[in-house]
């Protein structure tokens, strides 16, 4: 009987010593359990995370795969691999709460990459339409002014 995380073994008293050999042989297997490695979805209902957050946290190595699998499905003619993971390593991201840590650093990572962005559009927008406001004249028709620095600024997306 399992109940909330506890294993409990009942037999009668007088198959005691069948009771040791069956509990052994239950510890046994407990042990062989723990140390085996998680499948994918296991991962996502352990860890609460999406296939896309698994598939970007270990493409950029925030999760670590224990090695690969193959194996042919029933009725299927390829072979699939997939990777699997460390029951350690999981049960460490998940004491650490690196889950929404990782969110949270995907989440800045996301504005920051947007912000980029916008500002390539922009100056990409500004490249190809001159602002009524700055019209050239004569000599300066075509040519930049060369400042100092701002190249800096530039690639940053500072000046829009």
């Amino acid at each position: 009987m399992l109940d909330g995380g506890v294993l409990a073994l009942r037999m009668p008293e007088h198959l005691a010593e069948q009771f040791c050999a069956v509990a052994a042989m239950v510890s046994e297997a407990l042990l062989r359990v723990e140390n085996l490695p998680i499948i994918p979805r296991e991962l996502e209902d352990i860890l609460a995370i999406s296939t896309t957050e698994r598939h970007r946290w270990l493409k950029d190595g925030r999760l670590a795969s224990a090695g690969t699998r193959t194996v042919k499905l029933y009725g299927r003619a390829k072979k699939i691999t997939f990777h699997v993971f460390n029951p350690r390593r999981v049960e460490e991201i998940l004491d650490r709460d690196l889950v929404d840590t990782w969110r949270e650093d995907d989440a800045i990572a996301a504005a920051e990459n947007r912000r980029r962005a916008a500002a390539r559009r922009a100056l990409t927008r500004s490249r190809k339409s001159p602002s009524p406001s700055a019209k050239p004249t004569g000599e300066q028709e075509g040519v930049r002014p060369s400042l100092e620095g701002w190249e800096a600024f530039e690639r940053e997306g500072l000046l829009r």
